[in-house]
């Protein structure tokens, strides 16, 4: 069990680091943070700049955090704000990401929300720093505030539609 936990967290942990650098410059097929703020301002946002930042910090800390198994809770609720707004961006398309839709972003909530409720395994700081086991309302307090957190990030940088 504890091998499966350390798989997960580094290839969940690993993908959200990448897209966070892919947003904040030009690595990994990335299109800086000028493109990341293009990005952002197609899909209706303010801010540009700093919400591309902000955002590709966020994946960042959130994978590192992962990766290591460490303060999983916050882990997940970085996560599921960043992938709250993602998912809001594609909710029109569906659930399927054949044609665009919410289902990878779905998918990047659940599983660092999971790790918080099963624990990031024996190979982890939070198991070193004596933090675990992490009670279950835990994974439920993370999952709360980091949709929460992600909605409410989405109301507040959407940009409004002109009135024709």
């Amino acid at each position: 069990m504890n091998t499966g936990l350390l798989i997960l967290r580094l290839v969940t942990g690993l993908l959200f680091v990448g897209h966070g650098i892919q947003k904040v410059s030009h690595r990994l097929g990335g299109h800086g943070i000028e493109g990341g703020a293009a990005e952002f301002r197609a899909d209706g946002f303010r801010g540009g700049r700093l919400t591309a930042a902000a955002a590709g910090l966020g994946q960042i800390t959130a994978g590192l955090l992962l990766a290591a198994g460490a303060l999983t809770p916050l882990a997940a609720v970085t996560a599921g704000g960043v992938m709250t707004v993602a998912a809001t961006v594609k909710w029109r398309n569906g659930l399927w990401v054949q044609h665009d839709g919410y289902e990878y972003p779905l998918v990047l909530i659940v599983l660092p929300a999971v790790l918080t409720l099963t624990g990031p395994g024996r190979w982890s700081v939070d198991r070193a720093a004596g933090l675990l086991p992490w009670a279950p309302w835990w994974a439920a307090a993370a999952v709360g505030l980091g949709v929460s957190s992600g909605l409410m990030t989405r109301a507040l940088l959407a940009r409004p539609v002109p009135d024709h």
